[in-house]
């Protein structure tokens, strides 16, 4: 039995949660859908990833990646054809696509194609400028702000 989760309450006091909602809401709607082709995500590191896709059969060529905000895309499709004529026919060389959403500042890193698996390096680099600072506190003196600091503090007052 599944049920749907209604999210319009928190909606109400969550401000810049949208994108929260959204992977829960999609993630729910999604439930048992295609899992071709297989993939295995394994932590490489403290803040890092690698994902790992079989895709038997294709080459290079037949593979696409892309990256935009927070999602990876990955797609495979068979160029033409030949002409076998297969008794059976076991190896998969349909079109795929499967989409990885991902955290923020979480960049691709690289991706290399050997016996059959894709793998995909994921690493995350948080900009200094969002990374936590230490804050110096300087002994108070006592001693008075310089006079221009006062002398800017009246004139604000006075237009005030």
């Amino acid at each position: 039995m599944r049920t749907t989760l209604d999210f319009s309450p928190l909606f109400r006091s969550g401000i810049g949660f949208e994108r929260v909602f959204d992977l829960l809401d999609n993630a729910n709607r999604m439930g048992a859908g295609d899992n071709w082709p297989p993939y295995d995500i394994v932590r490489t590191g403290e803040q890092a990833w690698s994902i790992t896709m079989a895709v038997a059969g294709f080459s290079r060529d037949e593979l696409s990646l892309s990256h935009q905000a927070n999602l990876l895309v990955v797609s495979g499709e068979k160029t033409a054809e030949d002409d076998t004529h297969y008794l059976y026919r076991g190896i998969a060389s349909r079109a795929f696509q499967r989409r990885f959403e991902l955290a923020d500042h979480v960049e691709v890193r690289g991706a290399t194609l050997e016996n059959g698996l894709l793998r995909i390096d994921l690493v995350r680099e948080i900009p200094e400028a969002m990374k936590p600072r230490r804050i110096e506190i300087r002994q108070d003196t006592g001693a008075a702000a310089p006079e221009g600091d006062a002398q800017r503090i009246e004139d604000q007052r006075k237009a005030a």
